[in-house]
């Protein structure tokens, strides 16, 4: 029993963890533009190295967003209708739980003229804080007409990072899954 007791601070921490792990998408754009008229696109060089991480998440954001695109029906062209750029932005979120489970808060007792024996308002139970920290990660994906050199749609997602590799390319992917489904705009999903 106390064994469960003390796992299940940890549980509800997975839960919590767990059931924010879904990406938050929002997008806006100008709607006096066409986007049916877009048909190809590339990368915008100079937006990309001004994003902050480093250049293996660069690669990966980059290669969903190329699938994504090329999905819709977009190519690749070195003389495009669109520009593609991104920026990131992230934040440290520290989290800290105060546990007290069990029957009062401490000692042992509770009535005798000392306090021996029986129960109490005093009883048997336990303190543990918990703290954890998680990365929460914002991926901006603008698309720039190429020949006006103006933004005209701009997708956004919130969600949290991590740090595991083997899961890391698959989460960047549902990013900007998620983000590119708000595009284009106007579309029902």
């Amino acid at each position: 029993m106390k064994n469960t007791l003390k796992l299940l601070p940890a549980i509800l921490l997975l839960l919590v963890v767990s059931s924010c792990s879904s990406v938050k998408v929002a997008s806006d754009y100008d709607k006096n533009v066409n986007f049916a008229e877009f048909k190809t696109f590339a990368f915008f060089k100079p937006g990309i190295d001004k994003a902050e991480i480093n250049d293996l998440d660069k690669r990966r954001i980059l290669r969903a967003i190329e699938a994504e695109l090329t999905a819709k029906g977009f190519t690749k062209s070195e003389t495009p209708d669109l520009l593609v750029s991104i920026f990131t932005k992230s934040n440290q979120r520290v989290d800290i739980y105060n546990n007290y489970w069990g029957y009062g808060a401490w000692g042992w007792g509770g009535y005798g003229p000392w306090g021996w024996g029986g129960y109490g308002p005093w009883g048997w139970g336990w303190n543990q804080p918990m703290v954890s920290t998680s990365t929460e990660g914002v991926l901006y994906i603008d698309l720039i007409n190429a020949n006006k050199k103006e933004l005209i749609w701009q997708g956004q997602g919130t969600g949290y990072l991590t740090r595991n590799m083997e899961k890391k390319e698959a989460r960047i992917k549902e990013f900007v899954s998620k983000i590119m489904e708000k595009y284009p705009p106007g579309i029902a999903k």
